[in-house]
């Protein structure tokens, strides 16, 4: 019989402010420092909580809701980190995928397709409050 293993989770509300992204990337840098990813892995998380982040706030300036809360969740397996980065900003729009010619990339665009690259898993999904919820997952080892 296979013993379930509950994941540690760590949670952190920012404002969606451009000078508190800086802090969501150390508290992802200081998450997966403790798992098993390669020095370059925990930059690639870092850098992709970051930038979606950045997104979040860019889509809040232009909508005057810089008030509004950004909340970053990760969840910690053995070799499995899903991190959940959401807002109440308002719907992201619809990513384009990675084999857009680049002329159909815009900042958002941009963004999505380096937290692709930089994470195994990505999704973007509207949330039930009219927000926003990137999902990425990286697998250690």
């Amino acid at each position: 019989m296979a013993v379930e293993t509950t994941p540690a989770v760590v949670e952190l509300s920012i404002p969606c402010r451009p000078e508190f992204v800086s802090v969501a990337r150390l508290a992802m840098l200081g998450v997966a420092s403790r798992m098993q990813f390669t020095y370059d892995e925990v930059e690639d998380i870092r850098l992709a909580v970051g930038e979606a982040c950045t997104t979040a706030v860019g889509r809040a300036m232009n909508a005057n809701k810089t008030n509004a809360q950004i909340t970053i969740r990760s969840e910690i397996l053995e070799n499995k980190l899903t991190i959940e980065v959401e807002d109440k900003v308002g719907r992201m729009p619809e990513v384009t995928a990675a084999a857009a010619p680049p002329e159909s990339l815009n900042e958002e665009n941009l963004g999505a397709l380096l937290m692709e690259l930089l994470v195994d898993e990505f999704t973007v999904e509207p949330t039930a409050e009219g927000g926003t919820r990137v999902r990425m997952v990286k697998y250690a080892g």
